[in-house]
């Protein structure tokens, strides 16, 4: 990053330098040539004066005193050359056809730039008609111009120089100043580093993050203790239960109990790990099925027929009211969610309960509901109770055969399925649980 931080500055820098330079040159020039032009007509308008008052004989002493790149020329009416001081006048043709000659013959004035066919060279000439109707003329090579301007070239050459040596160091402590900031982010308390307003809501993001990731870790570990807790329970009863029965110790008639007692704690242990699976596949969103058109209403009453043999064991009375509502999801965990609502409205229910399931549209929203008059929820347990192995009352929860995971797994599923759940819950007159799909 330092080093694009510099290469950048010293590219801006130069491309400033080149542009500048460039627009220097330019209008340096041209204030060159606009004084040069004047120059010349000035000089022109000098020498005619001057011969008006003394004749042309001075002529001929001026030509190894002129400026280099001067050129002065004596036209006589008819356009002959009487006099140049560059090449011989016998030698140059009629003039009187030149832009600035025939201008001055006329006007009093005349001037023009263009190529000499004689000195092979672009030039600017400036004309002035005498008394005599003769013309003098003085011409200077626009190279000339152009040679002052490059005098300047070797100074601003040292000077980009200078300035580029300086805009490599200056970039490099500015880069080096910007950067070092950054690689001193305390990134554990990134709230707390003292830093640049524009890098905030990047530090605002990784504390997020931060929190997100000890709450993780947080979640994992407590998730790894109660499985460990859970599938410990089950296990030491099966062991315990296996060991009485190899060592003989139990007697012939109680057998039969005990081999229950091993084929309940099996099957506990059994949708434990069933359920634990389910939750991973939901945290890894590994489902491996296709969404599909689900019925609500024909899925809660498929759930409830599985069930039914669970509410007459409980006493407890089941009814689905509603409308066909129908839902693009995963069918597999929808079901789940369902059944897992509506088992434990029949588990945490009094004796000669009742739970009602309605599908309808809430709002526009395909919604399920699930209302019992079981045993309530405790207000303070309310926000808890779809955590994982979070029971309210965990000796009821143990007698029922419960995992702790249900509810969590439906928590999952309606976050995979973008659905809000609502709950409302008074101890000792029953729950509602409201899952509302968006």
């Amino acid at each position: 990053m330092q080093k694009k931080i510099r290469t950048r500055m010293i590219q801006v820098i130069a491309i400033a330098l080149m542009i500048s330079y460039a627009v220097t040159i330019f209008f340096v020039y041209r204030r060159i040539e606009s004084i040069s032009e004047k120059n010349i007509r000035y000089e022109s308008e000098y020498l005619a004066e001057t011969i008006n008052a003394n004749g042309t004989e001075f002529l001929k002493d001026l030509k190894n005193k002129l400026e280099s790149g001067t050129r002065i020329t004596l036209v006589d009416k008819d356009g002959s050359v009487l006099y140049d001081s560059t090449e011989d006048s016998k030698s140059l043709s009629n003039h009187s056809s030149r832009p600035e000659i025939a201008q001055a013959m006329k006007n009093g004035r005349g001037a023009d730039m263009r190529r000499s066919d004689t000195l092979r060279e672009n030039m600017y000439y400036s004309a002035v008609r005498l008394k005599d109707g003769k013309v003098i003329r003085v011409s200077r090579s626009v190279k000339s111009m152009l040679a002052t301007v490059l005098d300047l070239l070797p100074a601003m050459i040292v000077t980009a120089v200078a300035l580029l040596i300086f805009a490599y160091w200056l970039s490099y402590r500015t880069s080096r100043d910007l950067i070092r900031p950054i690689n001193s982010l305390n990134l554990d308390e990134p709230l707390k580093n003292d830093v640049y307003e524009e890098l905030t809501p990047l530090l605002q993001r990784i504390d997020e993050q931060n929190k997100q990731k000890d709450a993780l870790v947080s979640m994992r570990q407590e998730f790894s203790a109660n499985v460990s807790h859970e599938l410990k329970t089950p296990l030491t009863s099966i062991s315990g239960y296996a060991e009485i029965i190899r060592d003989g110790i139990v007697k012939k008639k109680d057998i039969p109990d005990f081999s229950n007692r091993i084929y309940k704690e099996a099957n506990r242990l059994l949708n434990l790990v069933n359920d634990i699976i389910k939750i991973s596949k939901l945290d890894e969103n590994e489902i491996g099925i296709d969404k599909e058109e689900c019925d609500l209403y024909e899925m809660s009453d498929d759930v409830i027929k599985r069930l039914n043999q669970k509410a007459r064991e409980y006493n407890v009375h089941v009814s689905l009211v509603g409308e066909h509502i129908k839902i693009i999801g995963y069918r597999q965990v929808l079901d789940e969610m369902i059944h897992n609502v509506i088992e434990n409205a029949i588990k945490y229910n009094h004796p000669d309960g009742k739970v009602t399931v309605t599908t309808e549209l809430c709002d526009g929203c395909p919604c399920f509901t699930v209302k019992d008059t079981g045993i309530g929820i405790p207000k303070e347990d309310q926000e808890r109770i779809f955590e994982r192995f979070y029971r309210v009352d965990k000796s009821h929860s143990r007698e029922t055969g419960g995992t702790g995971l249900g509810l969590s797994i439906v928590k999952h599923a309606a976050q995979l399925h973008s659905a809000k759940i609502n709950l409302t819950s008074e101890v000792d007159k029953g729950t509602t649980v409201q899952i509302i799909f968006t």
